[in-house]
């Protein structure tokens, strides 16, 4: 007669494969500080154990766990009130149903981390030695998760430090307010994952979109999000975070899911405001919100000391009344073009008869048609192109790269504007030159050509332009 395994002896053994399992996956547990490698073992142990059942780990939103583990998201209003009574009771919960089902806690010794969904395949209820096998590897994996989440918690801890220390010393080391606001925004774009990124500055007439910022501040619907922001933050000054931007403008809801908004806050005083958005609803955690609002603590200082500096340098190479660059700054301009550039035109301006307007009108008249032309001067002119105030009611303009020809259109537009657009109305002269590095030139000789070009217009009764090329 073959032998048969005595029924005590099958169910020793069975308890001594348990136990060996539990003991092996504790091991791998303290030698891991993975949370997919824990939760990963919690189902290979569960699947030699009890290869017939079914599993699943029921955990909150804030994990990261891998895509190809048997993971749902344990959701407080879930109908599965076995479930949330395991995890809110930290207790071992059963399901009596056709096919029983069991709920353990992961519990560790600081919380419960989500919870271990064992179902049967078989009819009749689990035996006392399963459930308290799967009690014991849930509260094993509970340990283990939380250990691991504690190291994982102190290595991002680190790299925030790091990061905010990075910062801090980058932000101090440099003098350029528009490198420091693109570093600025390298580091939050790369540590955030943001979609885009704004430095907004308060103060004038209207808010100020910063350089480093992202385009779509400077769009019309950023325009809005701003507003929205500051509307929201003006009665209290507290940061703004929002996992789903549903209060926000529908333009800025069509093309981003999240918002966090930190004040950027100097001598007791908002000066600006930092927004980022993510593409998607919860691009943000609320720890990566609250690293947020270090960062931009810590950098507020040293970007309000760069404004400040910027505005002191803006005011040394700035005439005060009519806001076009001071001669120094234009002369220095074109030196550093003859060195780089191939060409360009310089034009030098004189308003017509300008005593008349201050002998009629009054000196505070005749400053206000100033600052009429220099502000037409300014609509004309490109980025790199550079409008100075000469002295008295002389000004003067210099047009890197462009030649003479096109440089004398652009006078001409110049005049035609300031004759149809000054009130107490106006005419100028001009004299217009230009430069070559294919022949030998200097600064003061460009100048002589251009002012003698103005004479010859002078001469020929105002309100033209005279070209004298090299």
């Amino acid at each position: 007669m073959p032998n048969r395994t005595n029924p005590i002896e099958e169910n020793q053994t069975l308890e001594e494969i348990r136990y060996r399992e539990l003991f092996r996956v504790t091991e791998k547990f303290h030698s891991s500080m993975d949370i997919n490698i824990v939760l990963a073992e919690i189902i290979q142990t569960l699947k030699r154990v009890f290869p017939t059942y079914d599993y699943f780990l029921l955990l909150s939103n804030d994990h990261d766990a891998s895509e190809d583990l048997p993971i749902k998201n344990l959701e407080y209003n879930s109908e599965n009130v076995s479930a949330i009574a395991s995890y809110v009771n930290a207790a071992v919960e059963l399901e009596e149903s056709e096919y029983p089902v069991m709920y353990a806690p992961l519990k560790g010794k600081q919380g419960v981390y989500g919870v271990l969904q064992v179902k049967s395949h078989l009819t009749f209820p689990l035996e006392n030695s399963q459930i308290d096998f799967i009690r014991l590897l849930a509260n094993t994996a509970g340990n283990a998760l939380e250990n691991a989440k504690l190291y994982q918690q102190s290595q991002k801890l680190v790299e925030d430090l790091r990061l905010i220390d990075e910062v801090s010393q980058k932000l101090n080391s440099t003098s350029s307010l528009s490198k420091t606001m693109n570093y600025l925004h390298n580091q939050i774009k790369k540590s955030f994952h943001a979609s885009a990124i704004g430095f907004i500055i308060l103060g004038g007439e209207e808010p100020r979109v910063l350089e480093g910022s992202s385009n779509y501040f400077e769009g019309e619907d950023g325009k809005k999000l701003i507003q929205a922001v500051l509307e929201r933050i003006e009665n209290n000054n507290d940061s703004l975070f929002m996992g789903e931007i549903k209060q926000m403008p529908v333009c800025v809801q069509s093309k981003y899911g999240s918002l966090m908004a930190v004040p950027m806050i100097h001598s007791n005083a908002v000066n600006g405001i930092a927004i980022v958005l993510g593409d998607k609803p919860y691009s943000f955690s609320f720890e990566k919100f609250k690293l947020l609002q270090s960062l931009i603590q810590r950098s507020s200082l040293a970007v309000a000391n760069l404004m400040l500096r910027e505005k002191l340098e803006k005011m040394v190479i700035t005439d005060q009344l009519t806001q076009l660059y001071a001669r120094n700054y234009l002369n220095d301009m074109i030196e550093k073009s003859m060195q780089t550039d191939r060409g360009g035109t310089f034009i030098l301006i004189d308003l017509d008869d300008f005593k008349e307007i201050n002998d009629t009108y009054g000196h505070q008249t005749g400053d206000l048609v100033l600052i009429q032309v220099a502000n037409l001067i300014k609509g004309c002119l490109r980025p790199t192109d550079i409008g100075a105030r000469w002295g008295g009611e002389e000004l003067a303009v210099y047009l890197p790269g462009v030649p003479i020809d096109k440089g004398a259109s652009i006078a001409e537009r110049l005049l035609n504007h300031v004759s149809q657009q000054t009130r107490p109305a106006v005419t100028m002269s001009c004299g217009v030159s230009n430069w070559d590095s294919r022949q030998p030139d200097e600064v003061t000789q460009l100048f002589s050509r251009a002012d003698a070009a103005l004479y010859e217009a002078k001469n020929a009764g105002k309100n033209q332009v005279a070209v004298k090329e090299i």
